[in-house]
């Protein structure tokens, strides 16, 4: 794997999932963030991806995670 690929968006993390026939979509986005982590991790641990990239789109993942958990935690708040 290229590690000169660079991972911006929850988009380009599926992109690369989606290179080892990795499609995910539980209905819910923070379900799906954290499968996408123990895919990610998975792939890693088989060695399909070096360090570089796995350490990448982990911190994707992560920042979407917080993200989403924000936006629940507003949406409880509200009622």
């Amino acid at each position: 794997m290229d590690n000169k690929q660079s991972f911006r968006t929850l988009y380009d993390v599926q992109q690369l999932l989606k290179k080892f026939g990795t499609f995910v979509h539980l209905g819910k986005r923070i379900w799906d963030i954290e499968l996408m982590s123990i895919e990610l991790k998975n792939i890693y641990n088989n060695e399909m991806i070096d360090k570089q990239t796995f350490i990448n789109a982990s911190m994707v993942l992560k920042a979407e995670h917080r993200k989403e958990e924000k936006k629940e935690e507003e949406r409880s708040s509200d009622r």
